[in-house]
């Protein structure tokens, strides 16, 4: 368990790992692919890494580390559908207890989600999900918004 110099320390880390994988790569797919990769290496008690895709009014499962997991999520359903719809960052410490959850994956104990728009259009939301309660804070929030920022800025306009 990381205390919050070590967690800081490691998110930085984390954003220099991410824009030197997206230096290297201008493929969205294989950007968001090594992106769910690095935060599932990196972030302690990762149990899912990932990316919904917003398209026809619906977030659809993208590139992801973990176990299988829901494929389509409708605007406002669940964790991932209710920070797309809000477009705001969302942090569930217990999602057995978050009246919206959706359970795709029992080892799931806690959550964070982060809306990705780009000049005001929503592309879809990262998700991540940990198999301990309580996993994040506002630290993760802060650094994972900057996270989502950097990857959003190979998009074309």
């Amino acid at each position: 368990m990381w205390n919050k110099e070590e967690k800081r320390a490691a998110y930085e880390l984390l954003l220099l790992q991410q824009q030197g994988l997206l230096e290297m790569e201008t493929n969205w797919i294989a950007s968001l692919s090594n992106s769910s990769a690095l935060l599932n290496e990196t972030l302690e008690e990762t149990v899912f890494a990932g990316y919904y895709l917003f398209e026809d009014g619906e977030l659809i499962l993208g590139p992801f580390q973990g176990r299988v997991s829901c494929t389509r999520i409708a605007l406002g359903k669940g964790v991932c559908g209710e920070s797309a719809e809000k477009q705001i960052t969302l942090i569930v410490d217990d999602v057995t207890t978050h009246q919206n959850y959706i359970s795709c994956d029992a080892a799931a104990q806690s959550e964070i989600v982060v809306p990705m728009v780009k000049n005001g259009q929503l592309i879809g939301v990262l998700d991540i999900d940990s198999g301990k309660k309580a996993s994040y804070d506002e630290i993760d929030q802060e650094f994972l918004e900057r996270y989502v920022e950097i990857l959003l800025s190979i998009l074309p306009e």
